[in-house]
Parts: C-alpha cells; structure tokens; sequence
C-alpha cells in the first residue's frame, strides 16, 4: 500500500503502509504523480490523503474494505461534494444524494481521502485525461469507469474519529457545464441551461457556450476486464439460501417454477410461497405442494389479502437461511442458476444482485458486471436482511416504485446492488390469474389525475435531492408536452402544474401513512 498525501493541489509527501517514507520528490500534477507510483507499485493499491486529515486516515481498514481491485473508495465528511446540488439537475440516479453514514454507490468521489488500486491507473493512462484540478479528475474516472464495471463508493472507513466537516467551495457554473459536456449525452447541457433558468433565476450563456468546445469523454474505447477481481471478504462461506414466491392465480406458472427449483444443483433450502386471492370463501388451489415430494421445505401461507408488498413482506419474516433469492411466479431458470449465481456474488463480496431478466424475444444489451441504478424483486438474490429495518414498502402497493423503494433502502443501510448478466433468468410475462379484482387507488376518484404517479412522487421526495425532483419535473414536462403535440403551450403548463400539485398532495398522504 503506499500513501499519497497531498496539499493545495501538489503532493507533499509519500510513505509506504509501514510509514516509511519514499523518495517522490514530484511536483506535478496530483492524478500524473498517482500514475508514476502506480508504474513503481503495479501490485498496490495507492491511498490519497489531504495532509490537513493525515492523523485520521485509517489505514488499518482499508485491507478490509477494499476487498477487490476493481474498487476506486473516496470519502468527503460533508454535505456539499466537489460538483455540487447543481448536478442533480442532470442526473435522477440513486449516486446524487449520498448517504455519509455508510459505505454508499456513487461515482462522486473526494480528493480528502481516498484509494485505488494501481492497475486501474495503469488501465487508464492513455484514456482520461490527467486533469490539473485532482477533484476534476477523480469524478471523471469514477463516471467514466463505474458503467464499465468499477466499482465505486463514499467510505466514511476511510477516516476515523473524525468529528469535523469538510466543507468544498461549490465548484464554479464554468467546471460544472464542462463536466456535463464531457460526460453527459448533449442535451443534458441544454437542460441544465433550462433548469438554471427556471429554478435558479441565473443565465449561464457564457458557460453553456463555452462548455461546447470540450471534447466528450464517453467514447474512449475504454475496457477494464483484465483488470483481476475476486473480493477477500468471507461473504458466502455459508451458502445456504431460501426462495420467496408471491403469487396469486398462476398455478401452472408456479408449478414450473418449483420444478426449476428442485432440478438445481444447488438446492435451496427453504421455497417460502405467498399464495394470495381476495375472495372471501376461496382455499388454495395448490394442490401439488402437497401430493409431489420436494427436495426443499415448502412453506405454504395461504391469504385473502392480495398485494406484492405484503406478500413479499410476510415471506421475508420467514426466512432463515443466509442468502434469499426473491423470485416471481412466471419465471424460468437453469439448472445451474442458483450455483452460478452464488459463486459470483462469492468473487464480487456482493451482498446483493440482481441479473439479467428478460422476455424470450428480447436481446441483452447489458453485459457488464457493475453497480446499478435498478433493483428487482423478481430476480435478484440478496444477504439475510432484517426484515423489520428493510422491507417492501405497504404505502406503495397497488401502485408503482415498490421495487425502487426497497433498492433505495438497502443503499442506505449500506447494501449495495450489483448487475450480473450471467446467469440469467427467463420472464415470461404470464397472464394476470383470472380472480385478481380492480384496485381503485384514492387518487383515481381525483377530477383531476395526478402527474406523475403519486407512488412515484413518494419515492423522489424520500430519496431525492430537490434539484434531482426539479429536473425530473422538467423532463416530464417536456415528454408529455411533446406527446400533445406542442400545442396550445400555456394551456398545457397551466394543466401539468395543477396535475403536480394533486400528485405532490397524495404523496404526502402516503408519507404520513408510512
């Protein structure tokens, strides 16, 4: 391990894990210096450190939570990072708003203190440019590299006994519109331009036009997978796993399901099934749990009440096993799925996953291994939860955002969803079971429907920033402007404000019933 630290944007001094010091008498660039020492140290992994916070750099973490190579950590002890609350108007992914509490997924990292390993510097060289400004830089390698399967995280482990705060000069509107060019598609600067104006009450012209003539980092052919993964944590040396299964009139479906489940070479050890249908005088009608042998214990709870979240909830509560597979009843998978599955949680130390779920006629575009914006409660396996902390989320049954809610939740507790395209799980979108009834949400009885869903609402302003929300709105509007066919402007603002305003006021009836 060899530490690097740094002051008003110059190396100071370089020591190595035993803090002996090195002779690095660089004065250039902070990110070229990075490089020298990673062609030195090609084997290690290169720790930065404001020298202001040297006395709480924790070191000895750091083998701990840096279990894999393929791994860029960073941590700033405040609330404002380098970009800013400005970049939210750009982007409506889960890496904006980050919690500091915990270890948390984003590309936004810190020049406070921070760590890489050096054959991703290595990796590299030639294809992002080694910026002057280190913050600059750090943010542009960790939002070019983490689609291409870098994993990248705010680590409050990194320092210890800490109590201060950090607090960045938000960057200038200049730096903000160039990283936007450079890592954005175009019209992302036109509508941080837009939403400038609307929100802000500023007209950054100057900015915008001169941000045009950056050179975008998107299309660097860049390829990171001889870069060597297999993570040190002990995370799966207990690889039992139990399977939840809502359902709800789809016996044929489920039966091929359970056969799947009991062809694996990995068998779980519990299949926990939800069968749920409303009627008031009905009995299960899933006979074959009980006249078929299974090479698993089935437990069979059988309710009037229907809903997902519910029925995933009580399945949660019933699990004991170390790892859970959430699955849905129309799905299709190989022998060896749930093996597969485990070995590459195993080699990433994931603590949950999601893969790769498609229809039969459509092609997988997505085939790298990396952190997602996206969970599923239908094809992902995640790590025993408490499902008193973490669970599906009632206020959203019936309606939307139930499986973002739930994804949300476990960054927050410091879970992170990673996206393996292998192995992968066949949907085959079954019919809807004959005696499921027509809910009638509170809002559906509104004169005027609410826009968006207020489901959807809920979860932006329980896990958004205002600026993230703001955009949004801003992109809605122009989609369903569009879709009216640019007419009558001033009329249709009048309508989409006053369908807002019914959507944020149901939202909030669902956030004083959670």
């Amino acid at each position: 391990m060899i530490v690097v630290y740094h002051i008003n944007n110059r190396i100071s001094k370089v020591v190595s894990n035993d803090n002996s010091l090195l002779s690095f008498d660089y004065k250039g660039l902070i990110s070229e210096g990075l490089y020298k020492l990673a062609v030195w140290f090609p084997q290690s992994k290169i720790v930065w450190c404001n020298e202001e916070l040297q006395d709480y750099l924790n070191l000895k973490e750091i083998e701990a939570i840096f279990h894999h190579n393929k791994m860029m950590l960073s941590y700033c002890p405040g609330e404002m990072d380098f970009l800013g609350r400005k970049i939210g108007y750009v982007e409506e992914s889960p890496f904006i708003k980050i919690n500091k509490k915990v270890s948390y997924p984003t590309w936004q990292m810190s020049s406070i203190v921070g760590v890489v390993h050096a054959s991703l510097l290595l990796q590299i060289k030639d294809k992002i440019k080694m910026d002057a400004n280190f913050d600059y830089y750090l943010n542009s390698v960790a939002k070019v590299c983490m689609p291409l399967g870098l994993f990248c995280y705010s680590e409050p482990k990194l320092l210890s006994a800490y109590g201060g705060v950090v607090v960045y000069k938000e960057t200038t509107i200049y730096t903000l519109f160039k990283f936007v060019k450079q890592h954005y598609k175009k019209r992302w600067q036109v509508l941080l331009f837009l939403n400038l104006i609307l929100f802000e009450n500023q007209f950054p012209l100057l900015p915008f036009v001169f941000s045009l003539f950056y050179k975008t980092r998107k299309n660097n052919n860049l390829n990171l997978n001889s870069i060597h993964v297999q993570s040190n944590l002990k995370n799966t040396i207990d690889k039992t796993i139990d399977v939840i299964i809502p359902t709800i009139g789809r016996k044929k479906y489920l039966y091929d399901v359970l056969c799947d489940l009991r062809n694996q070479n990995h068998l779980p050890k519990n299949v926990i099934i939800i069968e749920q249908n409303p009627s008031p005088n009905s009995e299960s009608e899933l006979d074959y749990l009980t006249t078929e042998k299974w090479p698993f214990i089935i437990k069979h709870t059988f309710t009037h009440q229907a809903g997902a979240c519910n029925a995933r909830n009580i399945a949660l509560g019933k699990v004991v096993s170390r790892w859970v597979f959430l699955a849905d009843d129309d799905i299709r998978i190989e022998v060896d799925f749930i093996k597969q599955a485990i070995e590459n949680i195993d080699i990433f130390g994931s603590k949950a996953a999601i893969f790769n779920c498609l229809l039969k006629e459509k092609k997988n575009y997505c085939t790298t291994i990396s952190q997602t914006t996206i969970f599923g409660s239908g094809c992902s396996i995640v790590k025993k939860i408490d499902s008193k902390k973490i669970s599906f989320n009632k206020c959203l049954e019936f309606g939307y955002g139930e499986d973002t809610d739930f994804g949300l939740q476990l960054r927050n507790y410091g879970v992170d969803v990673i996206y393996f395209p292998k192995p992968s799980i066949l949907h085959l979108k079954a019919p809807i079971g004959g005696f499921r009834t027509k809910i009638v949400l509170p809002w559906e009885k509104e004169r005027i429907q609410p826009k968006p869903s207020p489901t959807i609402m809920y979860v932006k302003q329980k896990y958004d920033c205002k600026e993230q929300i703001r955009g949004y709105k801003t992109v809605l509007f122009i989609k369903l402007l569009i879709n009216n066919g640019l007419l009558n402007l001033f009329q249709f603002l009048f309508s989409f404000q006053k369908k807002w305003k019914v959507s944020l006021y149901w939202a909030n009836q669902l956030d004083k019933n959670d």
